[in-house]
């Protein structure tokens, strides 16, 4: 995580009293801060001192695209669970009433697929690179496949996580 150049929150931990820290951005872009008496620790995973953590909003992104059902800008926003969406920038959410509004545009930002020249260890099958949305990547068998009506697994099993 690398601290934003933003300057200090104002805000007290409502653990401890002190004041929270420096706004961090993880890896996969969203923005925490924490108490300032606490610090993580990479080698026991775990943090030391006061554990208090403040999750912020990451804010949605306009981008140079329009939405091809109504012409309005699109944005790229995350959603509390880390996927990534293109929606259209009329959309809206009531709370009170639980229903959406304006267009209704949204397509679901899915990670890519690389054939490779390598065979695969187990099977003898091509391998393909994948990389998720977030940026992750993964060798795995072509073969493998993945049933969501019951959740399981079929073909190859092979997977090597790539350190990026």
């Amino acid at each position: 995580m690398k601290p934003d150049k933003q300057e200090k929150s104002k805000d007290l931990c409502p653990k401890c009293g002190a004041p929270l820290g420096e706004i961090t951005t993880t890896k996969s872009g969203k923005k925490l801060q924490r108490c300032s008496t606490g610090n993580w620790n990479p080698e026991t995973r775990q943090i030391d001192g006061c554990d208090y953590v403040k999750w912020l909003p990451v804010e949605p992104e306009t981008l140079d695209e329009k939405c091809p059902k109504c012409g309005a800008p699109l944005l790229m926003t995350t959603t509390r669970f880390g996927k990534k969406m293109k929606k259209c920038s009329t959309s809206t959410w009531d709370p009170k009433t639980r229903t959406a509004g304006g267009c209704d545009y949204v397509e679901w930002i899915k990670g890519t697929r690389e054939e490779l020249d390598e065979d695969c260890p187990k099977c003898g099958s091509k391998l393909i690179l994948m990389t998720t949305a977030t940026g992750k990547k993964l060798k795995k068998c072509s073969t493998s496949t993945w049933d969501p009506k019951t959740r399981t697994a079929g073909g190859c099993d092979f997977v090597e996580w790539q350190k990026t």
